[in-house]
Formats: structure tokens, C-alpha cells, sequence
């Protein structure tokens, strides 16, 4: 208005009386409206961090006249980005770099408090406050890298010594088998004499008696006795029989 100055009143929407050339609307559109905060700034161990925030916003309703007469209509582009800025540089500096991706959800909520707070002296109100990008520099990004190989490497070393103690294990509980084996066969030896030695000889003849019998190239010829001998009275004695092995090839 050309007497008055900006009204106290905020007209909402629909038809209004509107006075040619002593009155003029403002029109600000209060919906709510994002807006992206990037920022580069420092952690508690001097990393430099690149974040990012998304911001949801809308003007009070009540506070418009006076919004804008100190701010204008263009009031969000003067107070969120450095308002934003601050606030982020402020929270991150309290965390570790680590922290920052381990505690994501309470640096967020953190600089939504205090976000809340400062947008509330330029009658602002946020609905909604999130980090959409965090990333660090170059060199922080390659210790992660060799701190991760070093632990897979570290692992690796765990589960070379843990599988060679039990290969160590093993080869002792063989050894004290074989020789609680040695032993009970020597005290059986000295209580029956070479029985059990003849017994083991037995079974290793009724094993190589069965591998020749269902052998195609062996053949047994039995031994056989001198005819005149036989009757005038000579030597008995067999000839030794033979075991053949016939090459088909």
C-alpha cells in the first residue's frame, strides 16, 4: 500500500477488494518446496567431506508480511544456503569420519535439530531434513581400501593356522594310532609266537589266490608225476606246477 507500507493481514486465496494503484498484491507461494544444501567441510580427524542436504521447506504463513520486508520474495536464497552451511559445518566437525557412516541416522537427526532452530529465526519451517550424498576425499577412500584388504588378509592368516594346527593334529593322532597299532601286535606276538604271523600270510594268499582266479591271463598248470617211477618203485615226487601268464595283446 502507498500510505501504510506492507498490511500486517495476510489475504489468502479467492477473490479480494483491491484499491487501482494505491494497493498491490505480493503473491508468495508458500507450498511446501525442496532444496539441496551441498557443502564441503572438515570431520574431527581433519577429513574433508563432501555432503549434501535435502531440505523441505515453507515459509510461516503469519510471518509473511515481515518476512518480507526484511528478506524479500527471494528470502530462501538468502537464508538456507548459509544457514546450511553453518549448521553442517558445525554437527560434522563433532564426528570421525567413521562416525559419520556408522552414526548416519544421528548426524542426521543432529543437524535437523539445529537446522530446525536457525530456520526458525527467518520464520521458516522445515518438514523434512536427510542427507542424500556423503563422500570423503581421495586419500581417506584409499585407507578404507587397505584397511579392508589388510583385515581380508588378516583373515586369511587366521584360517592358515587354524587349518595347519589341524592338519598338525591329525598327523599326531595317526602316529599315536599306528603306534597303539605296533603295540598290540607285538603283545599278541609274544603271547601266541609267530601264529598271528602265519595267519597274516594265510590272508595274503587267499587275497592273491582270489585276484589270479578272476584273472584272463593267468594260466595253472598242475604239476605232474613220473609215470615209471611211479611203477618201478622211483621218486613220487611231483613236478612243481606253473602259473602261466599269457600276454593277448
Amino acid at each position: 500500500s502507498l500510505r501504510g507500507g506492507v498490511l500486517p493481514d495476510v489475504i489468502g486465496e479467492g477473490t479480494h477488494l483491491l484499491i487501482p494503484v494505491i494497493q498491490r498484491p505480493i503473491v508468495i507461494d508458500v507450498r511446501t518446496k525442496p532444496r539441496e544444501i551441498p557443502s564441503v567441510t572438515g570431520t574431527k580427524d581433519l577429513q574433508m567431506v563432501n555432503i549434501k542436504l535435502r531440505v523441505l521447506w515453507r515459509p510461516v504463513i503469519e510471518k509473511l508480511p515481515r518476512l518480507y520486508r526484511e528478506l524479500g520474495t527471494d528470502f530462501d536464497e538468502r537464508v538456507l544456503p548459509s544457514i546450511g552451511n553453518e549448521v553442517l559445518k558445525a554437527v560434522v566437525a563433532q564426528y570421525n569420519a567413521e562416525e559419520l557412516l556408522s552414526k548416519r541416522g544421528e548426524v542426521s537427526a543432529r543437524i535437523r535439530l539445529e537446522l530446525t532452530k536457525r530456520a526458525e529465526h527467518f520464520y521458516l519451517e522445515l518438514d523434512d531434513v536427510a542427507i542424500t550424498h556423503l563422500t570423503f576425499g581421495r586419500e581417506f577412500t584409499k585407507a578404507i581400501e587397505q584397511k579392508q584388504v589388510a583385515y581380508q588378509e588378516a583373515e586369511r592368516q587366521q584360517w592358515v593356522v587354524k587349518r595347519a594346527e589341524q592338519e598338525r593334529q591329525a598327523v599326531v593322532t595317526r602316529a599315536e594310532g599306528e603306534a597303539e597299532a605296533a603295540g598290540i601286535i607285538t603283545k599278541a606276538m609274544e603271547k601266541t609266537g609267530n601264529a598271528i604271523v602265519e595267519v597274516r600270510r594265510i590272508d595274503a594268499a587267499k587275497e592273491i589266490a582270489a585276484k589270479l582266479a578272476n584273472s584272463r591271463n593267468i594260466v595253472y598248470l598242475p604239476g605232474g608225476g613220473s609215470g615209471t617211477g611211479s611203477q618201478g618203485g622211483g621218486n613220487n615226487n611231483g613236478s612243481p606246477s606253473l602259473l602261466l601268464g599269457i600276454d593277448t595283446k
